[in-house]
């Protein structure tokens, strides 16, 4: 906990080299997350002063990539609490979110070359993810593939890349480190996208069942959709504002017909493949996190 507050410190010592009492105001407003990319740097590399650094860049470009999503979704709250474009506007969330990055790659470029390409490069990866992540909301997807590129691109890659860089940082394996981060990575949303179904809106923070609603056919809605007979009623339902009834037919049908347990066993193989590529290293932290992630409820 303490190093947490140590990655803090420096993300808001990036910022006020900004020499802008706006972002420092934006930054203090910022709700706080589990920071699991800095766990996962800080677990595989040690606390440095450099290890401290890289946290602080990937943490500042994950909170600009949620302050783009928030405007993309229209998003009014962010992890229970007022988005920055509900209590500002979505120029304000757009421009700070800029600055974030931007501040992130300025550090960057003074880091190691092989760290800044992996960092950087999932940036891309992470925008490209984004975009595919809007087409997908277009019309009813039922591929699979598409699914998990998508997710791959929007949430692993980053996780993936912290991952690894932090095994460059440290001189380990980072072709095994990026294994176990792309899957922790996959796994993380999977899981979310399965807590979306299960939980109550008072857990999650945001209203339940919203993917859905939002066009968002994910893992547990693709694997009922392969199952179901009746595949036009689930369709039927894409893209709208459920009623309790039709919550509830759904919700049956994940459970009669497997698909929520099918989609739990899918993230324990991800969490199960990534623990295998990191034995040699018998780091009980990082089999912790991956298991504690799987098995959360929210």
């Amino acid at each position: 906990m303490e190093d947490l507050i140590k990655v803090k410190n420096q993300i808001k010592v990036f910022v006020q080299d900004c020499n802008d009492k706006k972002s420092l105001e934006l930054f203090d407003l910022l709700p706080e997350g589990k920071m699991l990319r800095s766990k996962l740097i800080l677990k595989i590399a040690g606390v440095s002063a450099e290890s401290i650094k890289l946290c602080a860049v990937v943490e500042m470009i994950h909170a600009a990539s949620l302050l783009h999503d928030d405007v993309i979704d229209e998003a009014h709250t962010r992890r229970g609490k007022p988005s920055i474009n509900a209590l500002y506007d979505n120029k304000t969330a757009i421009m700070f979110g800029d600055i974030l990055y931007s501040r992130a790659f300025t550090q960057l470029s003074q880091m190691d070359k092989n760290i800044a390409y992996t960092i950087s490069n999932a940036v891309t990866l992470l925008s490209i993810g984004e975009m595919l992540d809007v087409e997908l909301t277009k019309s009813f997807n039922s591929s699979y593939d598409k699914y998990l590129d998508m997710i791959y691109k929007k949430t692993a890659s980053l996780i993936e890349a912290s991952a690894k860089a932090a095994a460059i940082l440290s001189g380990k394996d980072q072709e095994a480190f990026a294994l176990y981060g792309k899957n922790l990575g996959l796994a993380f949303q999977m899981v979310d996208d399965i807590l979306d179904i299960t939980q109550d809106s008072q857990t999650l923070g945001k209203p339940a069942m919203l993917d859905f609603v939002e066009g968002k056919v994910t893992i547990p809605y693709l694997l009922l959709y392969e199952k179901l007979e009746e595949k036009q009623k689930l369709e039927s339902l894409y893209k709208k504002e459920l009623s309790d009834e039709e919550s509830s037919w759904i919700k049956e049908q994940m459970q009669s017909s497997k698909a929520l347990q099918q989609s739990i066993k899918l993230a324990q193989k991800l969490g199960d493949e990534a623990i295998e590529a990191i034995k040699p290293y018998k780091n009980s932290d990082l089999e912790n996190i991956m298991n504690a992630m799987i098995q959360r409820e929210f």
